[in-house]
């Protein structure tokens, strides 16, 4: 069911000064900051050969990224995100083994343009996981 590694995403306080450490010290490609309003966050992602980063910085006060910055001020990684072949399916299948998907339980188009949902981070370890439709 699980597909290859899509991304790490990493809270930060400030986009801009994210980008550019990637970008002039690390020597990455960066994309444009691209604000989400339906997840609450503007984004940029770092793509490397294998995979990429997210760097997610708060969209407005109420942004879950918010509150995941006030407990941990200077950042740090989020979640991870995992492709899948079917969403649905795989949500489905989740459920049935016990897996708590956040919100309705209905996928929402992210920030490549597919659809995607989140697992409790209780249920994998303490990380909070993304799958996207491949």
């Amino acid at each position: 069911m699980i597909g290859r590694l899509n991304h790490v995403a990493i809270a930060v306080p400030d986009i801009a000064a994210g980008a550019a450490q990637y970008r002039d010290t690390l020597g990455a490609t960066v994309t444009e900051p691209t604000p989400q309003p339906d997840h609450g966050v503007t984004v940029v992602f770092i793509e490397l050969p294998n995979t990429k980063i997210e760097l997610l910085e708060p969209l407005g006060a109420d942004s879950p990224i918010a509150g995941f910055l006030a407990k941990n001020p200077s950042g740090g990684i989020h979640h991870v995100c995992y492709e899948v072949d079917d969403i649905l399916a795989a949500r489905d299948r989740l459920k049935a083994a016990g897996a708590r998907v956040l919100g309705d339980g209905e996928p929402k188009i992210g920030a490549h343009g597919k659809p995607v949902l989140f697992l409790h981070p209780k249920d994998f370890n303490g990380t909070l996981v993304e799958l996207e439709q491949a």
